[in-house]
């Protein structure tokens, strides 16, 4: 007795098709329609299970439904004389009423009953020119990612400060490179003082004062800048803390 005809829509039709370098998993998809008014089982299988992970590999098909099968090629060393050795069926079969066994009815199924439609694989190796251009397509997208990442985080700092807190940091810098300022200012005039102060005392006190009164001013020097050091710490720390609220 002569099979019955398929009843299941296959898209593709007649093939699946893969394109290489195979170094990775390389996916295709394959939709299954059933467009009776009955529901129908189905199976997917393959002269490769081992290279293939079909997902959902069986299942049930309602009237006027569609799934689509993901047909996933695992990643291997390509063999030209090995292709014409990958084939996938695509077995169904119409659903008694009221059962709900699906692994029994395929197991007590007539071979008469059984509807299948086999496809051939086609493995496509990408040329020269196609894998120039993935490379320089993928120095694009790294680029035009890096500089989106690049806007996008300037945006976001910038989106932390209004106006009136910017303003705020800048008047406080001001404050404080205005402070700093008038310390060198004192320092300057205290180093000037003293030693107009040596200069008359040196005559009257003679040398080891005159090397106390040297040192103490050299002393003033280190720590008016450790000072100055210290106020550009805290304009610093001041214009982080804002950052960071």
């Amino acid at each position: 007795m002569a099979r019955l005809e398929q009843v299941l829509l296959l898209e593709p039709e007649h093939e699946l098709k893969f394109k290489g370098p195979f170094t990775d998993v390389v996916t295709t998809t394959l939709t299954l329609t059933n467009p009776s008014d009955r529901k129908v089982y189905f199976k997917v299988k393959t002269t490769a299970p081992r290279r293939y992970c079909v997902r959902p590999n069986s299942g049930v098909l309602d009237s006027e439904t569609s799934v689509d099968v993901s047909v996933m090629l695992q990643p291997f060393d390509y063999d030209p004389n090995e292709k014409s050795k990958h084939k996938f069926m695509v077995q169904s079969l119409m659903a008694p009423d009221n059962v709900t066994d699906m692994e029994g009815v395929w197991k007590d199924a007539k071979p008469e009953e059984l509807m299948d439609s086999k496809l051939r694989c086609v493995f496509e190796l990408p040329s020269e020119n196609e894998k120039t251009h993935d490379i320089d397509q993928n120095k694009i997208t790294s680029t035009s990612a890096s500089k989106s990442e690049s806007s996008s985080l300037f945006k976001s700092a910038s989106s932390t400060l209004d106006d009136s807190e910017v303003k705020k940091i800048l008047e406080e810098c001001k404050r404080l490179q205005a402070e700093v300022q008038r310390l060198r200012d004192e320092n300057k005039q205290m180093k000037e003082d003293e030693g107009l102060r040596m200069r008359r005392s040196a005559p009257m006190t003679g040398g080891p004062s005159g090397g106390a009164s040297a040192a103490l001013v050299k002393e003033e020097g280190p720590t008016a800048r450790l000072l100055a050091l210290a106020v550009l710490f805290l304009i610093l720390g001041v214009i982080v803390g804002k950052l960071a609220l």
